[in-house]
């Protein structure tokens, strides 16, 4: 059985793929990726077939024009701004994306299917498991992911959901209503796939941790929640010695990172993180990541880094700072240490109150918010407060005890034969 995965979006959004790929390929299938041309290289190091949507996702994301819509952190102008870069490509990838699933006998995405893919998937009828890492389902149990802070009972809760699958679906629509044509399919519903997608019981995988998001007891069996899906480094990478070195110098640092979301003043934004790090008393280590953040003039207490392994790294702090990302919160909750979000857009929000809620992190401080005092003291309270650098060690250890990867994988066998058979 050939293996199709569709990712799209930033490295946190694609590397959980990546490790799903990587366990599907260890279990004797082969697998190829379909994903922006930025995450080639990661994919094909680790032994993956890659195929190129075309794109830079980092090129978009680094434009002036899309690090005002994202310091923004209005959803609505972020979806707006989305369905515009869609449209102008809209063509390209409808072209593109039949080649592209030719040949799979099982295609695996979750968002990226909203693009066109699950239209292609329906054309070349080929078999489909959705696959996410936040939960998009219907459920009383807790609201969407881009309703946090909604507290109004259980069927509130459900309501957020068919709002969080419009801004989601609406986003990306052109690029599907594109590829339907070209396919001569009929357009899908104004509402998107959700529908059929729910009554064709088409199997839903979820790359998050039950101990993080318990699985709700009104979804159906064919929703499962496996735990997160981590890409550890090789076995064979090193750290950089003068990193080692730094750590080996004195107490662990607190690790600043805000992944892909990019600042118009990454001087600005420098010197914020080194402000808050002197006021809280506090060594640092500063990942520039597409961010840009950059200083050459740092004091010998921080050490800034491009990219690292989150998996080694992160145990090495004594708190971590990030944009709340699904990728990088959960790196965060497995390596057992606070974690300080700081969310710009998105899912991001709905992270951070779920680790304040878990009691594993302090509140969340809004991007728009942040400043060198507001972030000092949450430092300060995750470095000095017992009960929660303990909350977020358990937590760590009982994320560390799951198998996400070979939970999917199990899962991904059974549907599989199900398919064949049925």
């Amino acid at each position: 059985m050939k293996i199709t995965i569709a990712a799209s979006g930033s490295r946190g959004d694609v590397q959980p793929y990546v490790a799903l790929g990587k366990g599907l390929k260890a279990a004797g299938y082969p697998v190829r990726l379909v994903s922006s041309t930025d995450f080639e290289t990661m994919i094909r190091g680790e032994g993956l077939d890659f195929s190129s949507l075309g794109q830079s996702v980092e090129a978009i994301i680094q434009s002036d024009e899309w690090r005002r819509t994202i310091e923004g952190g209005n959803f609505l102008a972020i979806a707006a701004r989305m369905q515009k870069e869609l449209k102008q490509r809209a063509r390209e990838v409808a072209e593109k994306m039949p080649g592209l699933l030719e040949g799979a006998d099982l295609l695996i995405c979750g968002l990226a299917g909203m693009g066109g893919a699950f239209s292609v998937a329906e054309k070349m009828g080929i078999p489909v498991i959705q696959a996410y890492v936040l939960p998009i389902t219907p459920t009383g149990a807790f609201p969407g992911p881009l309703t946090p802070r909604l507290r109004l009972g259980s069927a509130a809760n459900r309501l957020s959901y068919l709002a969080v699958q419009q801004m989601l679906w609406q986003s990306t629509r052109v690029a599907d209503v594109q590829t339907r044509r070209l396919l001569g399919l009929r357009p899908a519903s104004f509402w998107g796939p959700f529908g059929s997608l729910a009554r064709g019981r088409v199997p839903i995988l979820y790359g998050f941790s039950s101990h993080v998001l318990p699985r709700p007891a009104d979804w159906d069996e064919f929703i499962q929640v496996t735990g997160y899906w981590f890409l550890d480094a090789a076995p064979d990478w090193t750290p950089p010695a003068d990193l080692v070195e730094f750590l080996r110098a004195g107490p662990q640092p607190v690790y600043v990172g805000f992944g892909s979301m990019g600042s118009r003043n990454p001087e600005e934004a420098t010197h914020l993180t080194l402000e808050a790090l002197r006021l809280s008393g506090q060594r640092g280590v500063i990942a520039s990541g597409w961010g840009g953040m950059s200083r050459t003039d740092l004091p010998e207490t921080v050490y800034m880094l491009s990219a690292i392994p989150h998996s080694w790294l992160f145990p090495q702090m004594s708190a971590v700072v990030h944009h709340g990302g699904a990728g990088t919160t959960a790196a965060g909750l497995r390596s057992g240490v606070p974690s300080i979000i700081i969310p710009f857009m998105a899912d991001q929000p709905y992270w951070g109150h779920r680790a304040a809620q878990l009691g594993v992190g302090p509140a969340p401080i809004p991007r728009k918010r942040l400043s060198a005092e507001r972030l000092a003291e949450a430092i300060r309270q995750a470095v000095s407060d017992g009960d929660m650098r303990q909350r977020a060690a358990d937590l760590g250890e009982r994320i560390r005890a799951e198998d996400g990867v070979g939970r999917a994988v199990a899962h991904i066998e059974q549907i599989s034969q199900r398919m064949a058979a049925g």
